[in-house]
């Protein structure tokens, strides 16, 4: 079988390229995230084939779904295949049972933000949606940016939390890109500080990728041990300890070293 990933718009429907349009009018069939999304698409391109749902809870069946085909196009909801979606388990099975696959270049949201921030990009790091546990997420942000800019796509509802994590890790006066909507009606480039993204960022909406500056190798200058002092003579330990030391910045698997630490003081 031939197997076509195919980038959408990720907003503009310009964005479509006649390379793509093209897949989709010779496939068999078009596997999709959302039929209903991706039919709005192909009704505006004029294109009438048979729909095959592949998203996160039936991508595993897609050996079975597209028995019968030759020729499927694969298509996510917007962007291109496999980033941030169901394409890369899609691609994993292809590859395991020998199709021919083919991935097309097109829209995607990470690269115009990252180019459009103004931060460096001769290094940088695409860590995609971050784990929704607080700690794991803080655990994650604490080592992403050391000399290099990071990339992070973000729901709405959980930017100003992200933001605050950021901010704790590396200060109020860390750069930072916040880019909204790309390649649709609203596109918003907003550039500055943590501290001032905290400020403007009151109810934000829409599709969210930011893009935070490199922070320079070197030792860490935050005074751990004086820290852990600081809130053992507060009466805190266990639990208590641990979750302190990383409101306060500590990766967990440091505070967690710290807060079982033997006391030597005796």
């Amino acid at each position: 079988m031939r197997l076509v990933l195919v980038p959408t718009p990720i907003g503009n429907l310009e964005d479509i390229t006649l390379r793509t349009i093209r897949e989709l009018r010779e496939a068999e069939a078009i596997a999709c995230e959302d039929t209903r999304r991706t039919g709005i698409l192909l009704k505006h391109l004029g294109i009438s084939k048979p729909m095959v749902r592949l998203d996160q809870h039936t991508v595993g069946q897609a050996k079975r779904l597209l028995e019968g085909y030759e020729r499927v196009a694969y298509a996510t909801d917007a962007g291109t295949p496999g980033i941030s979606d169901p394409g890369a388990e899609l691609v994993a099975l292809a590859l395991k049972e020998g199709w021919h696959l083919e991935v097309l270049p097109g829209p995607t949201a990470l690269i115009p933000a990252l180019v459009a921030s103004g931060l460096p990009t001769a290094r940088f790091a695409f860590e995609g949606f971050l784990p929704q546990k607080r700690s794991e997420r803080r655990e994650r942000l604490e080592q992403v940016a050391v000399g290099r800019t990071v990339v992070l796509y973000e729901a709405p509802h959980r930017l100003r939390e992200t933001l605050q994590d950021l901010l704790q890790i590396y200060g109020p006066e860390h750069p930072v890109a916040v880019a909204r909507e790309i390649s649709k009606l609203h596109e918003e480039i907003w550039r500055g500080s943590l501290g001032d993204a905290l400020v403007y960022f009151q109810e934000p909406r829409g599709e969210l990728v930011l893009v935070l500056a490199p922070r320079p190798p070197g030792p860490k200058t935050r005074d751990t041990e004086g820290l852990l002092e600081a809130l053992k003579a507060q009466g805190l330990t266990g639990k208590a300890l641990v979750r302190a030391l990383t409101e306060a910045g500590v990766s967990r698997n440091e505070a967690y070293s710290l807060a079982h630490k033997p006391d030597s003081s005796g």
